[in-house]
């Protein structure tokens, strides 16, 4: 498990956001991730095996 982002987290919360420190360190990580998701989008996470092997066999190379 990967630690959590706090720099991250603190540079949008307190940067971007503008957020006073009493309200972002009262924000829970998922209202932290909704208000990400609202300024930068929400994106898709990285293509997994699966999703690999589809987009292989709809798309061949020919080989």
């Amino acid at each position: 498990m990967k630690p959590f982002p706090w720099r991250d987290a603190m540079q949008f919360g307190l940067g971007v956001l503008k957020l006073p420190p009493e309200a972002f360190w009262k924000m829970s990580p998922r209202e932290l991730a909704a208000a990400w998701g609202a300024v930068v989008g929400d994106r898709a996470g990285p293509l997994d095996r699966p999703g690999l092997e589809a987009l292989m066999e709809r798309f061949p190379d020919g080989r």
